[in-house]
């Protein structure tokens, strides 16, 4: 194949949205459309990316600066061929263009590779529809060959009954496409430049014209309103679901989880109903995950059950662990075989090592706790003091009673029994029992208040 050149049209309002935000910025699967499509681009290794932009202002090459490619304006907005035309000066001549959208993130690459088997002839992506109103209808003569494409405003009740539609998606040499680019007239209803009517051009020529079809049909929808946005949304998950069946995965509904990134998964994984999955995830073998838990950028490995409601965040959980219900696992966590972490359960930006537990209400953050600790019910680690924060060190074998204050910094000695109730603001020694009560007092005569009338 000769070099690569792609080029992303983003400039649209998206008016039927009801939204301020940039059409190609609203999200499916946890990303910005536009994201989806050029991480199917960066697939197929182009030698170059130019993505036009309009509407939303910076917003659009701002939310897409992580990608190696180049940011054209397109102002104002006279259509499709006009786009095309603002990134010309960011293409090679000696190559191939590939025209993508915005706003149809599911394009897949092994359809777009198709469209390269023929590098001396325009490309175009087509799909027959049922309904296929709206649509530019692909205009074939008596042997099937390619005319042009009438868009359906333009077109007349007899080529409206034509099933063959145009996607938008094409390839084409770009020295073509530069000659044919500046030829356009906007002698249409919409007064706009079409893309589409390079076709004719390219036939008039004698230039080949083949069409290529989609693997799958939804892979060609586009997104135009919030009705659209979420049947594809429903489409990249039940796909997704059936991926993870295929793999062995175990779903208590299909259609009743949320995969918003990267999920990998072990063998004898099972997921219950309504739980989300954001940025990347690691499932190991044998892994439970409990309903309408929500998992984001974690790592949580063989044997270990999450159950119900829990939410985890950049954490690494190790193997047999037992968390939630409730449980609540914030960024910065690690856990080590064998941890128990239960109901109402905080932890952050800590290591717990091996079979350590903290079973109800407590929160730990900023800590570093060793083996076999156990941690009392409503237990809290005092990390910050309004201005910084400090850490807390739990050495192994410590039991913490109910309802203890831990006041960091502060080192809680290797075996050390720490009394319910206290509140400890300094280092313990090793195996020992420390605790800090006032003396239990009865004041004879008190009086309850009372609640004034008004």
């Amino acid at each position: 194949m000769n070099s690569l050149n792609i080029v992303i049209l983003a400039a649209g309002k998206g008016t039927r949205m009801h939204s301020d935000k940039p059409k190609v910025l609203h999200s499916l699967a946890g990303r910005p459309l536009l994201q989806h499509v050029l991480d199917a681009a960066a697939e197929l290794a182009p030698d170059n990316i130019c993505v036009v932009y309009g509407h939303g202002g910076e917003a659009v090459p701002q939310a897409m600066a992580r990608y190696e490619a180049a940011f054209v304006l397109q102002e104002p907005q006279l259509g499709t061929g006009h786009a095309v035309q603002q990134a010309l000066p960011q293409l090679a001549d000696h190559s191939l263009t590939l025209v993508l959208y915005g706003d149809v993130p599911l394009i897949q690459p092994i359809t777009l590779r198709h469209l390269f088997n023929t590098p001396d002839a325009l490309n175009l992506l087509t799909v027959k529809l049922e309904h296929p109103t709206g649509y530019g209808r692909i205009v074939c003569d008596e042997a099937g060959n390619v005319k042009r494409i009438v868009e359906e405003k333009d077109a007349t009740p007899e080529q409206r009954t034509i099933v063959e539609v145009n996607t938008g998606i094409m390839a084409v040499p770009t020295r073509l496409l530069r000659t044919w680019l500046s030829r356009l007239s906007n002698n249409n209803a919409q007064g706009e430049y079409y893309l589409t009517d390079v076709v004719g051009m390219a036939v008039q020529e004698g230039i080949p014209v083949h069409t290529v079809q989609p693997v799958h049909q939804w892979e060609v929808e586009g997104v135009n309103s919030k009705m659209q946005l979420a049947s594809l949304e429903r489409v990249w998950q039940r796909t997704h679901a059936h991926q993870l069946l295929e793999q062995g995965v175990t779903l208590a509904d299909p259609e009743r989880i949320d995969v918003r990134g990267k999920l990998m998964c072990g063998r004898d994984v099972e997921i219950d109903v309504g739980c989300v999955f954001e940025g990347e995830v690691h499932l190991g073998n044998n892994v439970r995950i409990g309903a309408y838990s929500v998992i984001r950028d974690s790592h949580i490995a063989s044997g270990t059950h999450i159950e119900p409601y829990s939410h985890i965040a950049q954490a690494e959980i190790g193997d047999n662990c037992r968390i939630g219900p409730y449980a609540r696992i914030r960024p910065g966590t690690k856990l080590h075989n064998g941890v128990h972490i239960g109901n109402f359960v905080e932890i952050k930006n800590s290591e717990i090592a091996a079979n350590s537990k903290a079973n109800h209400l407590s929160y730990i953050g900023d800590t570093t706790m060793g083996s076999r600790v156990n941690i009392g019910a409503g237990t809290i680690t005092c990390n910050y003091d309004g201005a910084n924060k400090f850490r807390t060190v739990i050495e192994d074998d410590v039991f913490i009673g109910s309802d203890t204050q831990l006041v960091a910094p502060v080192k809680i000695g290797r075996g050390t029994t720490i009394g319910a109730g206290s509140t400890i603001t300094r280092d313990t020694p090793e195996g020992e029992l420390t605790l800090s009560r006032s003396k239990q007092l009865t004041v004879a005569g008190w009086k309850r208040p009372v609640k004034e009338k008004k």
